[in-house]
């Protein structure tokens, strides 16, 4: 059994992320959508495991993306903005797929070479590619005004470096836990387990933000 202070923290901190998911969510709803639709699942995803920063990143950058803003006389965004919206958007298809993932190993009991945590690893990543790609074709064949192959090799062109360097960060935090900071494994019936992972995905915006900044500038990666 996880030690007590360590099962309230957790209990604390995804209480917050869940309120701030909600908080953005209701705000969407309540007639501030999203000009670019997919974002409207997006900013909630992202809050639930940025919790506070990520309520703050809605209020200071996607509120100004709502189809109830006047943007004639905005002016525009800061490239780091642009860099963080392009991660946010990442990050939810992979945080998605891994939530997926990690129930279906955990229920189904699956191990791969003898492990739970390669298992993990397999199918935590190909869950959130598939999400993340499908995240990124509906951003690019809006803005764009492709077809669905087109679509689909751009998508894969501009999220799989980022995603990759998402998963990285995530995985490396999984890793450290599994293998050096506890004794034994949580799973995902335990509230610790899902603030590790809430903690990896952190993790995994951090690595992913450098990789997206350089896919933006490049122009890999198009601008949100």
């Amino acid at each position: 059994m996880a030690p007590q202070c360590l099962h309230l923290l957790a209990v604390i901190s995804l209480s917050m992320g869940v309120l701030c998911a909600f908080a953005i969510f209701a705000h969407i709803l309540g007639g501030h959508r999203q000009r670019m639709a997919v974002m409207n699942v997006v900013w909630p995803v992202t809050a639930l495991y940025l919790g506070p920063i990520g309520l703050w990143a809605y209020w200071r950058i996607g509120r100004a993306a709502s189809k109830g803003t006047d943007t004639r006389s905005s002016t525009t965004k800061p490239f780091w903005q642009s860099v963080f919206v392009g991660s946010t958007h990442c990050g939810a298809g992979c945080s998605l797929g891994d939530v997926l993932a990690e129930w279906v190993i955990f229920l189904s009991g699956i191990t791969f070479a003898g492990s739970v945590l390669y298992a993990s690893f397999l199918w935590d990543f190909l869950a959130a590619y598939s999400l993340g790609i499908a995240f990124q074709y509906f951003a690019i064949v809006p803005m764009r005004h492709l077809g669905f192959g087109e679509g689909i090799k751009e998508a894969i062109k501009a999220d799989t470096i980022s995603l990759v360097a998402f998963e990285v960060g995530m995985f490396a935090w999984m890793a450290l836990t599994s293998k050096f900071f506890f004794a034994r494994p949580f799973h995902p019936n335990s509230v610790v387990y899902w603030f590790m992972m809430q903690i990896a995905m952190i993790v995994g915006f951090i690595t992913t933000y450098p990789a997206n900044w350089f896919l933006i500038r490049r122009g890999v990666k198009t601008e949100m």
